[in-house]
Parts: structure tokens; C-alpha cells; sequence
């Protein structure tokens, strides 16, 4: 008797969970939506997303529904985008409407809407315009950028012939990434076997390392039940905590020493842009801002450009032949006796070539950064809801 009530009871709530999203469905859904599978209550698409293979699971439904579907991750809509021309006319040709940004669940507890690649709306716009320009002014883009990285690849190089053995490099090259952002955000480089620069680097590797996680791929499909329980998901809050207590010392040190006249580095001109509107209250000139958005630049810089190193270092590995040309052409143009500069590029158009090759086969961040449409929309017929996430399958285009 306790079983049938409990099965009652089970189906009834899962009755009237599938009532609420069809009438929320409704109710927003003015017009044609995408296609997509079937969701069930409560679960969406689980079925259909495999976790850790989310995007294979898309791939596939994208062979089926074509270049705009419609996927259901828990109760909440996603809108896909495959393949160049789609993603082109989301982009490109409605900018505007679908320019808005969202952030992962498992995030939303640690950045609450702060920081360049987290913010939304008009502090977003504050955020990339300054971040953008402060960045230039410490030479991104420049010749004094190019004369950083060959500092550090001195270093590096270095470091190589000291270990005089097979190694696995993941470590060094992450290391000497992260120097060249962190000589632009804290005007220094740090030595490779510092304490503090070592717990920055597994920070942030442990970062990305539970950002890929099952765990984190499910609370991103159910985190309205999921956020009242203990468990794995927790654990991003607790790296982002001790990635900001690093990074809240550094900022303290730059307060306690600022020049206005003479800025050293990109907190500077963020401490100086924050005195100049402190008594603006919609200005997004904070520490709170400043810190996250500092963690985004090391976390997101080292991940990628470390990350395609060990591609390239891998691939060459895979194919000896390109390698022998590649080293062929570096023997020709740059020779024994000086450091490579970017002005050589122009003279090595098959080393240029397996550069791009290898930034198309690693195929890093397959799914792009989500996106929400900023207003109620229509896109090749069908019609998009405001704040609907969209994703970009950006592999598809390989």
C-alpha cells in the first residue's frame, strides 16, 4: 500500500512538472520554436546528452534537426547553432539581438555577474572597452608584447636544457603563458618555482579541470535542485575563492603603492579608472570587477595558448615529416644566431601554415562561449525568446 502511494505520488508530480513546462513553453513561445527532441518533465534532454560528451550528443541531433535546434538542459531551452552560416547570421547579421551573455551555473555562485567575460549589458560594454584599451597600452597587439614573449621563451628554453631529459611539459608551457599575462596584469614575471605563482597555476588548472567535470555538467542541467545540496558541483566556488584571495593580496599591494601619474599595469589603470568614478553608482569600477576579471584573463589566456603548444608539440611529434620542413624553414629564415621575431612570419609561409593547423585540429573551445538573445527574436522563421542561451558549435565548422 506505502509503495502504490508512493508511486502515486511520483507520477503525479511528474504529471504536473510536464504541465508546467508545456504551459511555460506556451506562454513564452509566441511562434515556431526550432525543432528538437522531445523533452521529458523535470530532466529535458537528458537522455539525448550523454554527460562528457555533450558535444557529440549534439553533433548527432544536429545531423537530424539540421543547423537550428532546440535542446532542453533540465527545464531550461537552449538554442544550437551549427555550421558557418548559421552562426554568421546570429552573429553577424542580428548582432545586437543576440549579443547578450551568460554564464555557466556552476559559475554564477563564485563571479555573481562580475568580470569581463561574465558581465552582461551595459557593464560588459565598460569592462571590454576598458580591458581592451588598457591592454594596448601595455603593448597587446605591439612590438613591446612581442619583446615579453621572447623574454619568457628565453626562460623557458632555459628550464628545457636543465631538465636534459624526456619531459611532459604541460607545466612549463602553462608557466610561461601565464608570465607573459602576468608581466602585463602585476608588471612582473614570477620565477617558475614560486610558492604563490605554483598555487596560481593549480589553480587554475583545477579550475578547468572541474569546469569539464560530469559533476559540473550535470548541476549545469538542474541547478535549481541541485544548489540546495552538498556535493562535487561545490567545488568550482572554493577554487574561485582561492584564486581571488591571491589575487585580492596583489591588488592590495598595487592600492597601498599607487601613482595616478605613473601606472604600471593593468590593475593600476583599473584603481585609477575606479578613482575617477566613484561617485558614479552605475559605474562598473570595482574591486569586485577588477579581481574577477583579472582571474578571467589568467585562467582563459594560459588555458588556450598553453593548451595549443601541447597540440602543436604533439602533433609534430605525429607527423615527422612536417616537422623536418618546419625546422627546415626555421634553419633558412631565423637561423642559430637570433631570437624569431614576428616580422619573420612574412618569410615562412609553411611554418604559418601548421601554426593554423594546428590552432583548426585542436579545436579548444568546440562549443564557443554561450550567448543569450537580448529580446524577443525571430531567425530563419522560427522564434527565439528573450534570454534563451544559445550555444555555437564552432567544431561543426571544421
Amino acid at each position: 500500500m506505502e509503495w502504490a502511494c508512493v508511486v502515486t505520488l511520483l507520477f503525479v508530480i511528474c504529471v504536473s512538472c510536464h504541465f508546467c513546462i508545456s504551459s511555460k513553453r506556451k506562454r513564452l513561445h509566441k511562434g515556431k520554436l526550432p525543432p528538437g527532441p522531445t523533452p521529458l518533465p523535470l530532466i529535458g534532454n537528458f537522455l539525448q546528452i550523454k554527460s562528457g560528451e555533450t558535444l557529440k550528443s549534439l553533433l548527432k541531433l544536429h545531423e537530424k534537426y539540421g543547423p537550428v535546434f532546440t535542446v532542453y538542459l533540465g527545464t531550461r531551452p537552449v538554442l544550437v547553432l551549427c555550421g558557418h552560416q548559421a552562426v554568421k547570421e546570429a552573429l553577424i547579421d542580428k548582432a545586437e539581438e543576440f549579443s547578450g551573455r551568460t554564464t555557466k551555473p556552476t559559475l554564477e555562485r563564485a563571479v555573481e555577474g562580475y568580470g569581463v567575460a561574465f558581465s552582461n549589458g551595459e557593464r560588459w560594454k565598460q569592462l571590454r572597452r576598458f580591458s581592451i584599451t588598457a591592454l594596448k597600452s601595455f603593448g597587446m597587439g605591439k612590438t613591446s608584447i612581442e619583446e615579453r614573449i621572447q623574454e619568457e621563451a628565453q626562460f623557458l628554453h632555459v628550464e628545457f636544457i636543465l631538465l636534459r631529459k624526456p619531459l611532459e611539459p604541460s607545466h612549463l608551457l602553462g608557466c610561461a603563458t601565464s608570465n607573459i599575462i602576468s608581466s602585463i596584469v602585476f608588471g612582473e614575471r614570477f620565477d617558475y618555482e614560486n610558492e604563490e605563482f605554483q598555487a596560481l597555476m593549480k589553480t587554475i588548472y583545477n579550475f578547468f579541470w572541474e569546469m569539464s567535470s560530469t559533476w559540473s555538467q550535470i548541476y549545469d542541467m538542474f541547478p535549481t535542485l541541485l544548489k540546495f545540496f552538498p556535493g562535487p558541483h561545490t567545488r568550482l566556488h572554493h577554487i574561485m575563492s582561492d584564486a581571488l584571495c591571491f589575487i585580492g593580496k596583489r591588488v592590495k599591494k598595487n592600492q597601498e603603492t599607487l601613482d595616478s601619474n605613473f601606472p604600471r599595469d593593468f590593475i593600476d589603470c583599473f584603481l585609477i579608472q575606479m578613482e575617477k568614478e566613484k561617485d558614479n553608482p552605475l559605474s562598473g569600477f570595482n574591486i569586485k570587477n577588477l579581481e574577477i576579471t583579472i582571474f578571467t584573463l589568467f585562467s582563459g589566456g594560459t588555458e588556450t595558448v598553453s593548451s595549443t603548444l601541447k597540440y602543436g608539440f604533439l602533433l609534430l611529434m605525429k607527423y615527422p615529416e612536417v616537422q623536418a620542413k618546419v625546422h627546415e624553414e626555421i634553419d633558412r629564415v631565423i637561423g642559430h644566431n637570433r631570437i624569431p621575431n614576428s616580422e619573420d612570419r612574412r618569410q615562412m609561409p609553411y611554418t604559418d601554415a601548421v601554426i593554423h593547423e594546428v590552432q583548426r585540429v585542436s579545436d579548444l573551445v568546440p562549443m564557443s562561449v554561450a550567448h543569450m538573445v537580448t529580446c524577443d527574436t525571430e531567425f530563419r522563421g522560427y522564434f527565439i525568446p528573450k534570454v534563451e542561451q544559445i550555444f555555437y558549435l564552432v567544431h561543426s565548422w571544421r
